[in-house]
């Protein structure tokens, strides 16, 4: 088969797969921002307390930490399509899960979508330098753009949705079910038979799946430690916005729909970030600049809730929208970039995700237990603005122009990613 032959044979298997991954990125956020917008409404019908509403926010981002070591396993077993087909079927069934009666169910159908998102999480940016290689920024932008706009959108939906539905907080969660079950239905047939037309039209020249060498060679790194790290402050002031700011706008006299509302913008922005950020910093050679000015946002929007949080509300959520969905596109971009070959993308990935994820999860967590000592948010706020500092201290250091190993002999000589002497 030509040169020619095969791009045409490609062709549609690349247009199938991005609308398959494009589904899959808008499952991988609305079962956790669904959940800040209607806490309260779960404290009270449930009767959790502080610590068990901090614990409920918390425990998708630790299962994000925790599972992900599973991810390269699951993908060297049954192939990555194959597992990303079994991260959406558990996905689904943890969130029909966590609508049967009793905190238990709660519980554990939380911690099910939250091993499934992992899954999705350490794959995704595999499956981007796979299967995406000369459109690699671009591949990453769409998904980015899914990934948040779903968010933003179960973030301003679901307490309207609930209200509708009765009232409570199950059939504003229940609702999310229904894009998980689409993508279930369009990946299974991809399960059942154990492969991809992608993998046969276009073999990796090289193994795709990281070994344990590879990932003992990260952890003495700096620069896998200061991607892992930067990924691990940015996901933790990230996640804790997301599972309190709607209580943090509620407490300054906000209804529960116009907080809900208010988180969703600090997300609909994000689309914008994420749609520039991949491309751009697939383009740049130096990514320090990008770390900068998302850095900078982030704590202008955190100083503004701070200082004056109902003069300008909608204006402080924008900028802390703009800022910290800057960061989660450009520390996926990182890893790619950083990667150099998909194997070492893959290891960098999981090292990133199961590292920075269970490190993220304090965060959440201390901001549910500093309300919980203090009766007011400004400790918390603080707290946050704070993170910021180490954000742009790691950012700088991951930001550099370096990669880990070489790319792979099939990358496409014109990719214009950065190629740099590896780190020492």
């Amino acid at each position: 088969m030509t040169g020619l032959q095969l791009r045409e044979h490609r062709a549609p298997v690349s247009v199938a797969l991005g609308l398959a991954v494009m589904l899959v990125a808008i499952n991988l956020r609305p079962a956790v921002a669904s959940v800040g917008p209607v806490l309260h409404r779960i404290e009270v019908g449930e009767g959790l307390s502080n610590g068990g509403a901090s614990a409920l926010t918390t425990l998708p981002v630790l299962c994000f930490g925790l599972v992900a070591p599973a991810a390269p396993l699951l993908a060297r077993r049954l192939g990555v399509h194959a597992a990303v087909a079994v991260a959406s079927s558990l996905l689904l069934a943890g969130q029909l899960i966590r609508l049967v009666t009793g905190v238990g169910f709660l519980f554990l159908g939380t911690a099910l979508a939250g091993s499934a998102i992992a899954i999705g999480n350490v794959l995704m940016p595999v499956m981007v330098r796979r299967d995406f290689t000369e459109h690699a920024g671009t591949a990453m932008s769409i998904f980015s753009a899914c990934l948040i706009g779903f968010a933003a959108l179960a973030a301003g939906v679901t307490v309207p949705v609930a209200d509708a539905l009765g009232g409570g907080w199950r059939p504003g969660l229940g609702i999310w079910a229904l894009p998980a079950a689409v993508t279930t239905l369009v990946w299974l047939p991809v399960l059942i038979r154990r492969g991809s037309p992608t993998v046969t039209a276009s073999p990796p020249a090289v193994p795709a799946e990281p070994r344990p060498r590879d990932l003992r060679r990260l952890l003495r790194n700096p620069l896998a430690w200061q991607v892992t790290l930067f990924f691990a402050v940015q996901s933790g002031g990230f996640y804790a916005t997301l599972s309190w700011l709607p209580s943090i706008f509620r407490s300054h006299g906000y209804s529960e729909a116009h907080a809900g509302v208010l988180l969703s913008v600090t997300l609909i922005v994000g689309i914008f970030t994420g749609l520039t950020v991949p491309s751009l910093a697939y383009r740049l050679r130096d990514q320090r600049i990008l770390v900068i000015a998302s850095c900078l946002l982030s704590a202008l929007g955190w100083i503004g809730i701070l200082v004056a949080p109902t003069s300008a509300s909608y204006l402080w959520a924008v900028l802390l929208g703009l800022g910290q969905n800057a960061s989660f596109p450009l520390v996926l971009m990182l890893i790619v970039l950083r990667g150099g070959s998909v194997r070492s993308t893959q290891a960098l990935s999981a090292m990133a995700q199961s590292v920075g994820y269970g490190l993220a999860a304090l965060a959440p967590l201390a901001v549910g237990a500093i309300h919980g000592l203090t009766h007011a948010w400004t400790a918390d706020e603080i707290l946050l603005l704070v993170l910021v500092l180490p954000q742009l201290l790691l950012g700088l250091g991951a930001g550099r122009p370096r990669q880990l190993s070489p790319p792979d002999p099939a990358a496409p000589p014109s990719d214009p990613a950065p190629v740099a002497t590896q780190a020492r």
